[in-house]
């Protein structure tokens, strides 16, 4: 049997205990998503009832930053409580059903492909990126006391140290990370009240339809921290795609980000604060492409995307000595 039939007998189980003997899975698909997760969409039949779900399950890699499944469902079932478009948590996995941390949400329709949605007139509307700007307001004022464990993870604590203590077990040797992680440490701004951040907004883990954003995805690099850090990971070169020339994710400017950010009730935004967070983002996105890579050559989890993150570093890299040399926006 594959090892997808012997985890879609394991995914009927898991709905079985929750949902009685009668239910089933149906429709079962495997989309070549997720970085970081394995994910897997099915159908939950049970009598005249037909729902589509998708399951997440993250791995285990060494000096990953990512969340734990219950601490991910945790984070989505409190945002999900204040009202912003996450998709609705279900159950998590437990021991019993053997399929390690992971956990089930509703199905949210809407596009996710960052080049279908910047090549798209009705996706990317000009007023999106104010709107987006809006969104990150609203998460950010999410309460954090329901979140408590979240005050423990690294990115928490000092997001630059745990950048340099990623790196150092990996033993590889990257001067262009290292001249980042420096001059991250010589222009670390004042500290600023932590709030609740994603950890990885950005277009790709948006699903977006014609009425806007009806999903935020992929919260397992969420802790607190400064608001223009999301603000930054938002801008930062990578994620503008076809659109380098757009800062806010290829879809408009750092100034309608902020601008969509202050009307919802968001901080006011500074500018040159935002671009700090842009190198750190550069620096960061350098450093989890070196730990897929390094899970990959280790043989913890194994396949074309991962090694090809050791070929994407080099990428980052040159993306972040161009941007400290001023010659990038």
């Amino acid at each position: 049997m594959s090892s997808h039939a012997d985890a879609e007998v394991s995914y009927g189980r898991a709905v079985r205990r929750r949902f009685g003997a009668g239910a089933r899975i149906e429709a079962v698909t495997h989309p070549t998503l997720g970085g970081a997760n394995t994910t897997v969409v099915f159908d939950i039949v049970h009598g005249t009832t037909r729902r589509r779900v998708v399951s997440r399950q993250t791995p285990t890699l060494i000096g990953s930053p990512f969340l734990t499944g219950h601490q991910q469902f945790e984070v989505m079932r409190a945002v999900h409580a204040q009202g912003l478009p996450v998709p609705e948590p279900l159950f998590e996995y437990d021991a019993v059903d053997g399929l390690g941390e992971g956990f089930v949400v509703a199905f949210t329709s809407g596009e996710t492909l960052p080049q279908r949605i910047l090549r798209s007139t009705e996706l990317a509307r000009p007023e999106l990126a104010g709107e987006i700007g809006g969104l990150l307001a609203r998460l950010h004022a999410c309460p954090t006391e329901p979140l408590g464990f979240l005050a423990n993870v690294a990115d928490s604590c000092d997001p630059i140290v745990a950048q340099r203590e990623r790196m150092d077990i990996y033993g590889e040797h990257h001067p262009a990370i290292e001249l980042g992680l420096r001059w991250l440490e010589r222009h670390r701004p004042p500290g600023t009240a932590k709030r609740l951040l994603h950890g990885d907004f950005r277009v790709g883990n948006l699903l977006v339809g014609a009425d806007g954003v009806r999903g935020v995805l992929d919260w397992e690099c969420s802790h607190f921290g400064d608001v223009h850090e999301d603000l930054g990971w938002f801008c930062a070169r990578p994620w503008r795609f076809s659109r380098p020339e757009l800062a806010a994710g290829g879809l408009g400017t750092r100034e309608t980000l902020r601008d969509g950010y202050e009307a919802a009730g968001g901080v006011a935004v500074d500018l040159a604060r935002v671009r700090y967070w842009e190198v750190f983002a550069l620096t960061r996105w350098a450093v989890l492409n070196v730990m897929q890579a390094n899970g990959h050559v280790r043989g913890d989890r194994r396949g074309l995307v991962f090694a090809a993150c050791g070929r994407n570093a080099s990428l980052v890299e040159y993306d972040l000595l161009m941007t400290l040399a001023g010659d990038f926006d």
